[in-house]
């Protein structure tokens, strides 16, 4: 009888180890093919890209207009520069600490207006798509410079915002 029940718990301590062996298996070929249990998060969509300038050529020594062009992924929208509330976060550039180009003056576009379907009747200001922030650029001195500057912004889309984020704006530019 001792021996009836030792060989009864032997099978079924090997067949609790065959199945551990055989679901450890098919994690492994999982995670080789790529399966669900490696699969990195997807990326994060960036809400807004810097498009162009890459480079500018300016006179040295008086504020000159340039455009930065932006664009907002589809699907989302950020405040304007004035949102409509003082709660909600404004979209602003700003240089880097001892940039040797500095901006004169800065013009944002005007936003659109924008109402999310349960509230029509409160109305943002935002940007989608494609908007420009015209700077007025100054340089010092004649050379070569690397304007390092920030979009900060917060996405949203019609269901909640993201956290704050911000954006690099690099170009060179040459002045004369």
């Amino acid at each position: 009888m001792r021996l009836a029940h030792g060989l009864a718990h032997g099978l079924a301590l090997g067949l609790a180890l065959g199945l551990a062996l055989v679901a450890a298996a098919l994690v492994a070929a999982q995670a080789q093919d790529g399966g669900l249990l490696t699969q990195p998060a997807p990326p994060r969509k960036q809400a807004v890209t810097y498009l162009f300038p890459e480079q500018v050529t300016i006179a040295a020594g008086k504020p000159v207009p340039i455009e930065l062009h932006f664009r907002v992924a589809a699907g989302l929208h950020i405040n304007s520069h004035t949102p409509s509330t003082s709660d909600l976060i404004p979209t602003t550039l700003t240089l880097a600490e001892g940039s040797p180009v500095r901006f004169a003056d800065q013009s944002f576009p005007r936003g659109d207006d924008f109402a999310f379907p349960v509230t029509p009747s409160e109305k943002l200001s935002v940007y989608t798509g494609d908007f420009t922030v015209r700077v007025e650029l100054l340089a010092a001195s004649a050379g070569e410079h690397l304007v390092e500057a920030s979009l900060r912004y917060q996405a949203c889309d019609n269901n909640a915002c993201m956290p704050p984020h911000t954006v690099p704006v690099v170009f060179d530019v040459i002045a004369r």
